[in-house]
C-alpha cells in the first residue's frame, strides 16, 4: 500500500536535530536513488569537500563534530523529503503538501527548506557556520548537554536555579513529559545532574555534545549568526512552520529570520509544538532524515496521532519499485 494511503488527518512534516547521525547514513539512499545522489553531489560541490564520504565512511568523530553533523543531518534529511515528494509526483500526478512543517532545533533548518523559505544550498552554508561558530564558543567556554528523564519542567527548572552557584545552566530542550535537556557549563551541569538524581530521577545522563546548544553560552554565536541570517535571501513560506522558541506558527519571512537567530540561546518547547499541531488538526507526522527520536517523543506527547518514521534507511521499503535503481 502507498504511504500517502497510511496517512489519516492532517499531515505534518517533522525534521531530527542533532544526534542521531552515523556513519553510513545516507548511503542507501545514494546507491539506490538517483535523486537522492543529486542531493549528496550537491552538497559536496557547495561546501566545498567530500560530506557524503563523512557520512558514508566516516571517521566517526569527524562526524560527530557539530561543524560536520549540522550539514550531514541536513542532507539525509533532504534527501529524504526529495524522494518522498518525487514519488508522490509520479504516482498521482501532484505533489503532496503537509498542513505545516517542523524540526527539532537543527531540524527547523530542514523545515525552512521544506517550506520554500531556503534553498537547500543556502541551507547548507548556513548551518555549517552555524557549526562553526557554536564549536568557536564551546571552545572559549566549555559546555555541555544531559538528557534527564522522570522529573517535571518546575522540578528541573527549580534544580538549574540551585545549580547556577556553579556556572550557567539551564533546561535547554522540552522534549516530552519527563524528558528534557539541561544545557550549561560543565561544573553546573555536573551539579544539576547531581541534584536531578537524588530527586529521583530515572535517567541522567551526559550528552556526547561538546556544546552547551539552546544556553546563554551561545549568545556571542547568536549576535555573529545574526549579521548572516540578515543578509539571507528568504522566501514566503508555503505552508506554515512551528517556531522552536514560541512553538506557535510562524507564517512570514520576518519571523523566521527572527527565529533563526533567537533558538540558538532559547529552549526548544518540542512538547508544546507537537501540541500546537494536533491542536491545529495533525493527526499524522511523518519523520523524514536519519533516525527516528522525534517519532517517540511525539508518541509519549500525543498517544491518539500516528507517527510514520521515513529515515534513510526505511523510506526504501515505502517507495516501491517504481521508485529504484538510477532510472529517475
Amino acid at each position: 500500500m502507498d504511504i500517502l494511503h497510511l496517512i489519516k488527518g492532517g499531515m505534518a512534516f517533522v525534521f531530527p536535530g542533532q544526534g542521531p547521525q552515523y556513519v553510513g547514513m545516507g548511503k542507501q539512499l545514494y546507491d539506490t536513488f538517483a535523486s537522492a545522489q543529486a542531493i549528496f553531489n550537491c552538497a559536496d560541490e557547495v561546501l566545498g569537500f567530500q560530506l557524503s564520504s563523512l557520512c558514508f565512511h566516516g571517521p566517526k568523530e569527524l562526524l560527530d563534530d557539530t561543524i560536520n553533523a549540522q550539514p550531514a543531518i541536513l542532507t539525509v534529511s533532504v534527501a529524504c523529503l526529495e524522494l518522498l515528494r518525487k514519488h508522490w509526483q509520479n504516482a498521482f500526478g501532484t505533489g503532496v503538501k503537509p498542513a505545516l512543517v517542523a524540526g527539532h532545533s537543527l531540524g527547523e533548518f530542514t523545515a525552512l527548506v521544506a517550506a520554500g523559505v531556503l534553498k537547500f544550498e543556502d541551507a547548507l552554508l548556513l548551518v555549517r557556520e552555524r557549526g562553526r561558530l557554536m564549536k568557536e564558543c564551546s571552545q572559549d567556554r566549555s559546555g555541555g548537554m544531559a538528557a534527564i528523564v522522570g522529573l517535571e519542567q518546575e522540578a528541573l527548572l527549580q534544580i538549574c536555579q540551585e545549580a547556577q552557584s556553579e556556572g550557567i545552566v539551564t533546561l535547554a530542550n522540552d522534549n516530552s513529559q519527563l524528558q528534557m535537556v539541561l544545557s550549561g557549563e560543565l561544573a553546573a551541569l555536573k551539579r544539576a545532574m547531581e541534584l536531578a538524581r537524588e530527586r529521583g530521577a530515572k535517567v541522567v545522563r551526559q550528552l556526547a555534545i561538546s556544546v552547551a546548544s539552546h544556553s546563554p553560552l551561545m549568545q556571542q554565536a547568536a549576535e555573529h549568526f545574526q549579521a548572516r541570517v540578515r543578509d539571507l535571501c528568504l522566501h514566503p513560506p508555503e505552508v506554515p512552520l512551528l517556531s522552536n522558541i514560541t512553538a506557535q506558527m510562524m507564517t512570514t519571512v520576518d519571523e523566521m529570520r527572527q527565529e533563526m537567530t533567537e533558538q540558538l540561546t532559547l529552549p526548544v518547547q518540542w512538547t508544546k509544538s507537537v501540541q500546537t499541531a494536533v491542536n491545529a488538526g495533525v493527526e499524522t507526522f511523518i519523520e523524514l532524515g536519519p533516525g527516528q527520536v522525534l517519532s517517540g517523543l511525539i508518541r509519549r506527547i500525543a498517544q491518539d496521532v500516528q507517527t510514520i518514521s521515513l529515515n534513510d534507511q526505511d523510506i526504501v521499503k515505502f517507495l516501491g519499485e517504481s521508485e529504484t535503481g538510477h532510472s529517475q
